[in-house]
């Protein structure tokens, strides 16, 4: 069993600063693609950012020069580095990976239960 366990979400004002993390942990043989994603009230859940085992990233055009994702192989580690954040980042932020559990199985999505970003203006 994999599970996904976000931190550092909370409240914070418009202009300021959020750093996400993400740590994966079970019975893990590899993790390819690790992101970040959002659902505000009321929208579709969106893709933020991404980034690949080798730290190819892409960002949603929303966030692209605010946002930097960066992960730590050898710790499972996705962080979300959020600057110059805006009310319209208000979200439940989810991490997300793509994990081997055995190479016969192959790779499987996995969602963490999200964490609560507030901005207010």
């Amino acid at each position: 069993q994999v599970q996904l366990v976000e931190s550092g979400g909370g409240l914070v004002q418009a202009g300021g600063s959020l750093r996400l993390s993400c740590v994966a942990s079970g019975s893990i043989r590899s993790i390819k693609t690790m992101g970040w994603y959002r659902q505000a009230p009321g929208k579709q859940r969106e893709l933020v950012a991404a980034i690949t085992s080798d730290d190819s990233t892409n960002y949603s055009g929303s966030v692209k020069g605010r946002f930097t994702i960066s992960r730590v192989n050898a710790k499972n580690t996705v962080y979300l580095q959020m600057n110059s954040l805006q009310p319209e980042d208000t979200a439940v932020y989810y991490c997300n990976a793509e994990v081997a559990v055995s190479w016969v199985l192959g790779y499987s999505e996995v969602w963490g239960q999200g964490t609560l970003v507030t901005v207010s203006s």
